[in-house]
C-alpha cells in the first residue's frame, strides 16, 4: 500500500540585497548629499561638483533610498582635502648630464565624509576616505590622464564611503 503524505509550505518573508546593504527601507526612505567642495587646492576645477554628482548616483542605483535636496534619513557632506601627486619608483636616466626621473607618478585624492543617519545616530561618523592611482609620465603627462584617474579614484572612494555607511561590512 503506497504511503500518502503531506507537504507543508510556508510562505516566509526574505529581504536579500545584491549590494550587501543593511538598511530597513521602512524607517530609512530618504538621502541627501550636501555639495562637497575642493579644499585641497589641486585637480580640476570641477572636481567637487563630480564627487558630489558620482556619489548621489552611486546611492541612487544601489539603493532604494530616495534623493532629496535637504534633511534626509541619511545625510553626506564634506570635502575634498587631498589632492597630491608624488613620484614613485625612481628610474636612473643613465646620463650624467640628465636627473632622474620618476618611473611612476601618483596622484592620491582624500575625501573627509560626515554621514549623519537620523534613524541610528550610533552609526554617525566623520571618517577621511583616500585612494591612489598611478600613471607613466614617460608616455603620457597628467593632463592626457588626470580625468581617467579623478573618475577611477572618485569610485573606490564612494564604494569605501557605501560600505562604511549602508553596508556595515
Amino acid at each position: 500500500m503506497p504511503l500518502v503524505g503531506t507537504i507543508g509550505l510556508w510562505a516566509c518573508k526574505v529581504e536579500y540585497s545584491f549590494t550587501g546593504t543593511t538598511l530597513d527601507y521602512n524607517v530609512t526612505q530618504t538621502f541627501s548629499v550636501e555639495n562637497f567642495y575642493n579644499d585641497s587646492g589641486g585637480g580640476p576645477a570641477n572636481m567637487g561638483q563630480l564627487f558630489t554628482e558620482d556619489l548621489k548616483d552611486y546611492f541612487q542605483r544601489n539603493t532604494q533610498l530616495e534623493l532629496i535636496q535637504n534633511n534626509g534619513d541619511l545625510q553626506f557632506l564634506g570635502a575634498i582635502t587631498r589632492y597630491d601627486i608624488s613620484p614613485q619608483a625612481p628610474v636612473s636616466s643613465q646620463s650624467p648630464t640628465q636627473p632622474d626621473r620618476a618611473g611612476q607618478m601618483r596622484v592620491t585624492i582624500g575625501v573627509e565624509v560626515e554621514f549623519i543617519n537620523l534613524t541610528n545616530e550610533e552609526e554617525n561618523m566623520k571618517r577621511t576616505f583616500s585612494f591612489f592611482q598611478d600613471y607613466n609620465p614617460r608616455t603620457t603627462s597628467l593632463l592626457q590622464v588626470e580625468t581617467e584617474l579623478v573618475e577611477v579614484i572618485f569610485e573606490n572612494i564612494i564604494q569605501d564611503v557605501f560600505t562604511a555607511t549602508v553596508a556595515n561590512w
